[in-house]
Protein backbone atom coordinates (compact mmCIF):
# COMPACT_ATOMS: atom_id res chain seq x y z
CA UNK A 1 0.00 0.00 0.00
CA UNK A 2 1.60 3.13 -0.66
CA UNK A 3 1.65 5.96 1.59
CA UNK A 4 -0.34 8.35 -0.69
CA UNK A 5 -2.93 5.48 0.00
CA UNK A 6 -3.04 5.67 3.58
CA UNK A 7 -2.70 9.81 3.49
CA UNK A 8 -5.91 10.16 1.63
CA UNK A 9 -9.35 10.82 4.07
CA UNK A 10 -11.85 9.16 1.67
CA UNK A 11 -10.80 6.32 -0.30
CA UNK A 12 -12.67 3.89 -3.31
CA UNK A 13 -14.05 0.68 -3.48
CA UNK A 14 -11.13 0.11 -5.66
CA UNK A 15 -8.37 1.56 -2.80
CA UNK A 16 -10.20 -0.50 0.00
CA UNK A 17 -10.33 -3.91 -1.99
CA UNK A 18 -6.99 -3.92 -2.80
CA UNK A 19 -6.11 -3.29 1.07
CA UNK A 20 -7.93 -5.42 2.41
CA UNK A 21 -6.88 -8.30 -0.67
CA UNK A 22 -10.53 -8.83 -1.35
CA UNK A 23 -12.45 -8.46 -4.29
CA UNK A 24 -15.63 -6.38 -5.21
CA UNK A 25 -17.98 -9.02 -4.93
CA UNK A 26 -16.74 -9.81 -1.41
CA UNK A 27 -17.35 -6.31 -0.19
CA UNK A 28 -20.66 -6.10 -2.24
CA UNK A 29 -21.15 -9.10 0.19
CA UNK A 30 -19.59 -7.63 3.12
CA UNK A 31 -21.90 -5.19 3.13
CA UNK A 32 -25.28 -6.77 2.17
CA UNK A 33 -24.57 -8.71 5.59
CA UNK A 34 -23.85 -5.37 7.33
CA UNK A 35 -20.34 -6.16 7.70
CA UNK A 36 -18.63 -3.71 5.84
CA UNK A 37 -17.31 -0.71 7.06
CA UNK A 38 -20.00 1.92 6.54
CA UNK A 39 -19.96 3.94 3.31
CA UNK A 40 -20.60 7.07 1.32
CA UNK A 41 -22.16 6.81 -1.31
CA UNK A 42 -22.35 9.64 -3.82
CA UNK A 43 -24.89 10.89 -6.15
CA UNK A 44 -23.14 9.12 -8.96
CA UNK A 45 -23.29 5.88 -6.61
CA UNK A 46 -20.44 5.42 -6.33
CA UNK A 47 -19.27 4.40 -3.03
CA UNK A 48 -16.51 6.16 -0.57
CA UNK A 49 -14.78 4.94 2.39
CA UNK A 50 -13.90 7.34 4.97
CA UNK A 51 -10.31 6.42 6.25
CA UNK A 52 -10.93 6.91 9.80
CA UNK A 53 -14.10 4.21 9.34
CA UNK A 54 -12.24 1.73 7.88
CA UNK A 55 -9.09 1.91 10.67
CA UNK A 56 -11.95 1.69 13.17
CA UNK A 57 -13.48 -0.87 11.20
CA UNK A 58 -10.18 -3.30 11.43
CA UNK A 59 -9.50 -2.26 14.79
CA UNK A 60 -12.61 -3.61 16.21
CA UNK A 61 -12.01 -6.99 14.39
CA UNK A 62 -8.26 -7.34 15.92
CA UNK A 63 -7.72 -10.32 17.21
CA UNK A 64 -6.32 -9.97 20.93
CA UNK A 65 -5.08 -13.40 21.24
Amino acid sequence: MTTAIRSRSMLTLAEVCDELGISRSTFYDWRAKRRAPRCIKLPNGDLRIRRTELDHWLDEREDAA
